[in-house]
């Protein structure tokens, strides 16, 4: 047997072994034991002795090797060697590094001197904490003493804690300073595995221990917080080694597609209602919890050594509390313990206090010290319910105190229902945080609307909300959306009822709890409104108004429906959808004022706004009148005045061309382009544009499908995904390419192209979502509204609109909604053959679901 094939053998019965005992401290130190033996091997074939030292660095240099982990190592050098022999001794390191590669040793190596490492450790604080935890593996010993003499002498402890304080600070703000991202890395991410390292690179440094059993000897931890560190630490170690095994390679994220898989190496498997998956990340996000708060600890506890304070910088607060350095500290530390009412109040006190940044040891290990006293008596007790009231009114520091009582538990153990929904996974592929994190991520973004800093985000928000007297309400609409998720059955029902039972509990009058109730069973209702059904129908805005009933409502429903698509992930909210919401708000604001729905008022109103800015843009009085002839009511009704004047612009004088006109703009929403066809009609042109737009990498986010009278076809789209602006292109070559291409294509139409399957994303492999088409005649029985829910894929619009067309079916309008990986799109259709036939009806169902499911 080859060396290859036996290095390769003996990890393979190491993991083996793991996978029957899942002893990971004994995996890695066996896979040091054997790498060691080789690299040993090599070196001394390549007789390079005592002439220089062989370091391992990193978590090499810790005894700490992955499954499949980068194998570090650095060849250490005499300074005082003469250039002739260290000539001569290069080459021979040079076959040994070759060797290594060719034993199937996978290694990042640096060959350098001790100045030189000294030097380097000064400039990169990577390479000097690489170097903190080398051992030497063959070679040199007084060598390696040297350096390490040298090495340690050179390192200042309270400089290397700031700079890896601030390392771990722009490590968490890269992950959003969340542990509880759906895909979050086990080792990088808060809460992971690079947390506890860090805290024992700073002890290592300061000389205070280099293992947790060592700082709780220094007094750094207690008894307890070393055991339950440790614990987590085990379990993080264990999880990235089945990860590695699962994955055949390094990998340190939990993707969705190996997150079963690594349930299954735990011996997980499926339960009624919770997933092996659900279950494994489950006991990740509760891991990295206890991670970031013991951490926490540490910290504060390792900077109070290396950096004493004067007792001068404490301010009393009252007597139980005080302020010191901005963190809130206890006077007794067993004050919890004693006394568990204390508990809210510290989190109030914080609220109260704006100089206070963060929460001190003593409060952290209070609060994890009387976790078994935040038991049903004292959540029910009076004062504990009023001081959690006034918690939520306090006008400033909302988001800051739930996120620490989060992450203390707190919060969980106030409210039960919450408990339930932390680390919760969502398997719906547009929420990138678990149930928790966007409950939390939802009430900071309604608090945002309050706060002066960020009215340039959303200022009609921003102003809604200053009118708007009672924001705790909203603050408990948002903890409560979405506190029912993972239990089965509607969440918004079962919300609904938590909701109503934590009003009657804490004495909401009447009035309230009827608002706080309906805004958590009717959380979903706007942004369904608003994405699939027509808002230019009165009818629509109507029933919508009917079910609102009230301003108060309106406004309360509207802004909790903006902070929850915002929360749910960076990629589904955009400024379409911002725009329908907008659109829906104001419009049904006129009916709950009694302006009744009115086809003639609303139609006149936008031909009146249309008709002043056409006198703007310089054109004669009558210029219009040819256009707006072939142009029906529901035209005017669907458009906003800015846009058919804009229309009207471009096309007054082009009533009959033969040729087609292809006009576009920024959008007036804000993002991607306004891009309007008009051509004489064709049974595939819907067909033909989505096919453009697909080669050219652009998204449909919204179409409004019209014919005129005298048979033109007069389209409009909202689009975005300009590739080309990002790669350096300015808009204005956008828009000019774009006019250019589609007119040309509408021009010389060819066949169209056989559409393009496209592939699923590795989310949506991992979280198949069960195709969904409906058709059914709308309420007036004029038009066949068709349903299609799955997963995203490119040219999937494209396809769509191909089987339409083969079909001879019109496309009236088109509701295009996205939500991370998956699509819920509606179309608006008309065709006499779906109305004479139902089979057709069932083979243009069957064909897109084929489709769908290919």
């Amino acid at each position: 047997m080859d060396t290859v094939t036996h290095l390769k053998t003996e990890r393979e019965d190491l993991f083996a072994q793991f996978k029957q005992d899942c002893n990971v401290q004994k995996l890695a130190r066996q896979l040091c034991d054997i790498t060691d033996t080789r690299l040993i091997q090599a070196w001394d074939k390549h007789n390079i002795g005592i002439s220089a030292s062989l370091l391992a660095v990193g978590g090499f240099g810790r005894k700490e090797l992955f499954p499949y982990s980068d194998i570090d190592i650095l060849v250490l050098l005499d300074d005082t060697l003469p250039e002739e022999e260290k000539a001569s001794l290069l080459k021979k390191i040079e076959r040994f590094i070759t060797e290594c590669w060719d034993l199937g040793l996978e290694i990042g190596s640096s060959v350098r001197s001790v100045h030189e490492c000294l030097h380097e450790a000064d400039l990169d604080i990577t390479v000097r904490t690489a170097m903190l935890e080398s051992r030497l593996i063959h070679g040199n010993k007084k060598l390696y003493r040297e350096f390490q003499n040298q090495f340690n002498a050179s390192i200042d402890a309270k400089s290397f804690f700031q700079a890896k304080l601030l390392e771990l600070r722009q490590r968490h703000h890269k992950f959003n300073d969340t542990p509880y991202a759906l895909e979050p890395n086990c080792k990088e991410s808060p809460g992971g595995l690079r947390d506890l390292q860090v805290i024992l690179w700073m002890t290592k440094a300061a000389k205070l221990g280099d293992s947790f059993a060592a700082l709780h000897k220094k007094g750094l931890l207690t008894k307890r917080e070393s055991l339950e560190i440790n614990r987590n630490l085990r379990f993080l170690q264990t999880l990235r080694t089945h990860l590695h095994l699962v994955a055949k390679r390094r990998q340190d994220v939990l993707v969705f597609d190996l997150q079963t898989q690594l349930a299954e190496s735990f011996g997980l498997s499926n339960l009624p209602g919770k997933r092996a998956s659900e279950q494994i990340m489950k006991r990740y996000y509760w891991a990295a919890k206890a991670v970031s708060q013991l951490n926490e600890i540490l910290l504060q506890n390792i900077e109070a050594l290396l950096f004493p304070r004067e007792s001068s910088t404490t301010r009393v607060l009252n007597d139980h509390f005080v302020e010191r350095q901005g963190l809130l500290e206890l006077v007794d530390p067993q004050l919890f313990e004693k006394d568990p009412l204390q508990i809210l109040q510290a989190f109030l006190i914080f609220t109260k206090n704006p100089s206070i940044t963060g929460l001190s040891t003593d409060v952290l290990r209070g609060l994890y010290n009387a976790r078994h006293l935040m038991d049903a008596k004292w959540r029910n007790h009076p004062a504990n319910k009023s001081c959690f009231m006034e918690i939520i009114a306090q006008p400033q520091g909302i988001t800051q105190v739930f996120r620490l009582m989060n992450e203390t538990s707190v919060l969980g153990r106030y409210l039960p229902a919450f408990r339930r929904i932390v680390g919760q996974m969502q398997h719906d592929l547009f929420h990138v945080y678990t149930v928790d994190q966007h409950i939390l991520m939802v009430l900071r973004n309604v608090r945002r609307f309050w706060i002066v800093e960020h009215t340039h985000e959303f200022p009609f928000c921003s102003q809604l909300a200053a009118n708007y007297d009672k924001p705790w309400l909203l603050i408990l609409a948002a903890l409560f959306h979405d506190i029912a998720k993972g239990r089965g059955g509607d969440h918004s029902e079962l919300g609904k009822k938590d909701a109503k039972a934590f009003a009657k509990q804490h004495g909401l009058s009447k009035e309230d709890t009827e608002t706080l109730v309906w805004l958590v069973a009717e959380h979903l209702t706007m942004s369904q409104v608003a994405q699939k059904q027509d808002i230019s129908d009165p009818e629509v805005i109507k029933s919508f108004a009917k079910r609102v009933k009230n301003e108060r409502r309106l406004t309360a429903l509207y802004l909790l429906t903006v902070a929850d698509i915002r929360g749910t992930s960076p990629k589904v909210w955009n400024a379409w959808k911002g725009k329908l919401l907008e659109d829906l708000y104001r419009m049904t604001l006129r009916v709950l004022g009694g302006a009744k729905p009115d086809l003639n008022s609303e139609l006149d109103r936008n031909q009146q706004e249309a008709r002043q800015l056409l006198r703007l843009y310089g054109l004669v009085p009558d210029a219009h009148l040819e256009l707006w002839k072939q142009l029906d009511i529901p035209f005017f009704l669907r458009h906003e005045a800015s846009d058919i004047a804009w229309l009207t612009k471009h096309l007054y004088h082009r009533v009959s061309t033969p040729d087609p006109v292809v006009k576009a703009r920024l959008s007036p929403a804000g993002e991607g382009l306004q891009v309007a066809v008009y051509v004489k009609d064709q049974p595939d042109l819907f067909a033909r544009i989505c096919s453009y737009f697909e080669q050219r990498g652009f998204s449909i986010l919204d179409a409004k499908i019209h014919t005129t009278h005298h048979g033109y076809g007069l389209d409009t789209f909202e689009i975005a995904g300009t590739n080309l602006l990002r790669d350096g292109g300015h808009y204005r070559d956008i828009i000019q390419l774009v006019e250019h291409e589609l007119a040309q294509t509408l021009m010389n139409p060819s066949p169209l192209p056989t559409p393009n399957k496209g592939r699923l994303s590795r989310q949506s492999r991992s979280f198949p979502i069960q195709p969904r088409v409906s058709l059914r005649p709308d309420e007036k029985g004029q038009y066949y509204v068709l349903t299609i829910t799955a997963n995203d894929r490119t040219g999937l619009l494209f396809n769509i609109a191909k089987i339409l067309a083969e079909q001879d079916i019109s496309l009236h309008t088109a509701r295009i909604n996205t939500l991370g990986e998956r699509v819920e799109d509606v179309f608006l259709l008309a065709g006499k053959n779906l109305s004479q036939d139902a089979k057709i009806q069932i083979a243009l169902e069957t064909k897109i679901l084929e489709m769908l499911s290919e």
